[in-house]
């Protein structure tokens, strides 16, 4: 790799590491802080929802204007605006209980939203951008980073708590924000674009990036429903205790965070083997989810260890399902005559991060919704079928992979054999 290339990596890293702690750090304490001020439960998931609902927003608009606003200037922006309202939020124990409370938590947490919807959309873009011919790769590198900041928060966010108070973890991790941004002022390059008249409808229009954006939804909301639900089927029917039902959430993030370079390198050196990845990955998905509980239907009693296995199965397969997805996005742009830019690469990053947050607001929501009317059993069940459903519809696209991809090695052969030259 070039000294640019590098750079970027490194700064790329930084923004999906400090993304994934900051969200994944409340879960441990937050809770417990909002109740002394009077927050009732459906409060608090909303409060948590609030965020994946405005980095959808924020994701659409900020892809579509990447152009204009500059890739740099955005990624900068978004982490400071995110450092300072990280630090803000951590001195809301402060704040009058009730009403006033409730609305500075929503307003903090939304516009922090906005701050990592601007960098995180950038640097899918910059990547893309910086490393044209290893996309997957380069997205399954940073995914690491992703996994060990989901791993990281919960435990650093409840030591911190336990050790110095509400206050200190949120100035901590602002403060580390507002370091990164003239680290990457300085490391990152500037990056020259045109704006172009390609809008988000018209790439919407196209059939595969539709279902390739269901099987990303399926992914994230499945990811949300175990955020919200997983530790509570734990606790009551294994009797586990905070401490170990933190350990069970590595289940599924470290598996995801080690596979998802392999599955990067894989992506980009056999691309007929992307939609079969979805296919493999989304069936396995589905069938784990099945068994997480288990669905009452297959008579089978919940036990610890399958659990367990059926995390780990879970954490892979979401890997698997989802590096693919967004070089299958970018490539069905440009084979429907989306220009080959920046301009481009913001609107699929832009749908791919909104698309995302959308599952990480449903899943919470409507499985929590579930689960409280029927069980975890059930609710797991209905995730997996939402992945079933999926790759029910991805299947049909892998003929015509095959066939294009048939074509495509016979285009390049030559056309008289060397007995004839």
């Amino acid at each position: 790799m070039t000294r640019k290339q590098i750079l970027t990596l490194i700064a790329m890293a930084s923004i999906n590491f400090s993304s994934m702690i900051c969200y994944s750090i409340l879960g441990p304490f937050f809770p417990l802080e909002a109740e002394k001020k009077g927050v009732s439960q459906t409060v608090i998931g909303m409060i948590f929802g609030c965020y994946a609902f405005c980095t959808l927003v924020g994701s659409l608009i900020l892809g579509k204007y990447i152009v204009q606003i500059g890739a740099k200037f955005m990624i900068t922006a978004g982490l400071f605006l995110s450092g300072g309202c990280t630090v803000v939020f951590g001195f809301l124990d402060r704040a009058p209980e009730g009403t006033v409370f409730i609305v500075l938590c929503f307003v903090i947490r939304s516009v922090n939203a906005v701050g990592f919807a601007a960098a995180v959309t950038s640097s899918f873009a910059v990547s893309a951008k910086v490393f044209p011919h290893n996309i997957a790769t380069i997205l399954g590198f940073m995914e690491i980073f992703t996994g060990i900041g989901l791993i990281l928060g919960p435990p650093f966010g409840g030591w911190m708590y336990q050790s110095f108070g509400y206050e200190i973890p949120f100035i901590v991790l602002g403060c580390l924000l507002f370091l990164a941004v003239p680290i990457n002022m300085w490391i990152l390059p500037n990056f020259d674009a045109v704006a172009s008249q390609a809008s988000f409808f018209r790439l919407c229009s196209q059939v595969k990036i539709m279902l390739i954006c269901f099987v990303i939804f399926t992914l994230s909301s499945g990811i949300g429903f175990l955020d919200a639900t997983l530790s509570l089927f734990a606790m009551d029917k294994f009797s586990l205790s905070t401490g170990s039902v933190g350990l069970l959430m590595v289940g599924v993030s470290l598996p995801y965070a080690v596979a998802s370079p392999l599955f990067g390198i894989i992506s980009d050196k056999y691309p007929v083997s992307r939609l079969w990845m979805m296919v493999v990955g989304g069936m396995a998905t589905a069938v784990s989810f099945c068994l997480l509980g288990p669905v009452p239907i297959f008579h089978i009693r919940s036990q610890l260890w399958l659990t367990v296995l059926m995390l780990v199965v879970i954490g892979f397969s979401l890997c698997m399902t989802c590096i693919p997805t967004f070089t299958e996005m970018l490539l069905c742009a440009h084979e429907n005559d989306f220009e080959e830019g920046l301009s481009t690469l913001g609107l699929v990053s832009g749908l791919f991060s909104a698309v995302w947050s959308a599952g990480m607001f449903f899943g919470p929501t409507f499985g929590g919704y579930i689960t409280q009317k029927l069980n975890f059993e059930w609710s797991a069940g209905v995730q997996g079928a939402l992945a079933f459903l999926a790759v029910s519809k991805i299947i049909f696209l892998v003929p015509k992979t095959v066939t294009e991809s048939t074509l495509s090695i016979e285009e390049k052969s030559p056309l008289l054999s060397n007995a004839h030259h």
